[in-house]
């Protein structure tokens, strides 16, 4: 499901992908099975275009990466979260318009 802009972290890459990125990362936890999820991926790529050298976009596989989601206590998604300089910074929860996704992103950038 990572595509354009998007990146895909896993259990094994992310300490490195998100934890030690330069930039600020969103990190969208997704699932295959997730009607909601589907809604919200579209906006998420969209973003990655949009903010590009600004943001590092990236997608974790609840299912398939129960580590980090278990870590950062994932219990309903879609969850976006923004991660700078190794910290969490933000986190939302469920479905929002994307007016509404670019400023939770314009508030960390």
């Amino acid at each position: 499901m990572a595509d354009s802009g998007t990146l895909a972290a896993t259990d094994d890459n992310f300490d490195q992908e998100v934890l030690q990125a330069e930039l600020p990362v969103l990190v969208d936890f997704w699932a295959e099975w997730c009607g909601p999820c589907k809604m919200v991926g579209p906006l998420v790529d969209s973003l990655a275009e949009e903010y590009e050298g600004k943001l590092k976009v990236m997608k974790l596989d609840v299912d398939a990466n129960p580590g980090v989601a278990q870590k950062f206590a994932i219990r309903s998604i879609p969850t976006l979260m923004i991660f700078k300089g190794g910290e969490l910074a933000d986190t939302a929860v469920g479905v929002r318009p994307k007016p509404a996704l670019q400023q939770f992103v314009e508030a960390h950038i």
